[in-house]
């Protein structure tokens, strides 16, 4: 309970910092990843609220689960094992929500794109 307690005593003091860099960070990745799959042609939805979000494998908006259930699943196993193996460890459902943290930092980031860039080559 005394961690659990100062922690939120650390967030609250450091807001301003703590969630301004964690919004910098998951956007560069969420988005970044985004980017790099529109560069190599292929379709990717990306929902984002703060630190969490998730990539869908499809060109349409996704808000619900039909259509969440227009995604390309195989494509997206494909890309999920290819970055498991580089080390990226995502969810292993397009379903389920990614998160960003403050461990996570400009060479997080760097591998994310790159690894991702190989994925979709």
């Amino acid at each position: 309970m005394p961690s659990g307690i100062a922690t939120l005593q650390h967030l609250i003091a450091h807001e301003e910092e703590v969630y301004g860099k964690l919004e910098t960070t998951t956007a560069r990745i969420a988005e970044g990843v985004g980017r790099v799959a529109h560069e190599a042609g292929i379709p990717l939805t990306l929902n984002r609220v703060g630190s969490m979000f998730t990539w869908f494998f499809t060109d349409q908006p996704v808000t619900d689960f039909a259509s969440a259930s227009t995604s390309d699943t195989v494509a997206f196993g494909r890309f999920h094992r290819a970055m498991l193996e580089a080390g990226v460890w995502l969810p292993p459902s397009q379903y389920e929500a990614a998160f960003v943290s403050m461990a996570h930092g400009e060479a997080e980031v760097g591998m994310v794109l790159e690894v991702a860039r190989k994925a979709f080559a």
